[in-house]
């Protein structure tokens, strides 16, 4: 993991196209400005997680198809 400190309005770049912003720090909370292209998903961990189930539950309840003999 890569440990970054960052103050009031500076930012992070990720790989040429996502930026990172800190937007606002108040008292034990960060606000954060993400910017990136709209084909890029960004989530806070706990949504992304709960996406991730959902789809895992989604593919166990379709029935597994067999090929005719």
């Amino acid at each position: 993991m890569l440990v970054l400190s960052r103050k009031k309005n500076e930012c992070i770049v990720i790989n040429d196209n996502i930026t990172v912003t800190v937007i606002e720090i108040r008292g034990d909370k960060v606000r954060l400005g993400i910017e990136a292209p709209k084909d890029v998903a960004v989530h806070r961990r706990e949504v992304y997680e709960a996406i991730q189930n959902q789809a895992r539950s989604l593919d166990t309840a379709r029935p597994i198809s067999t090929p005719e003999l």
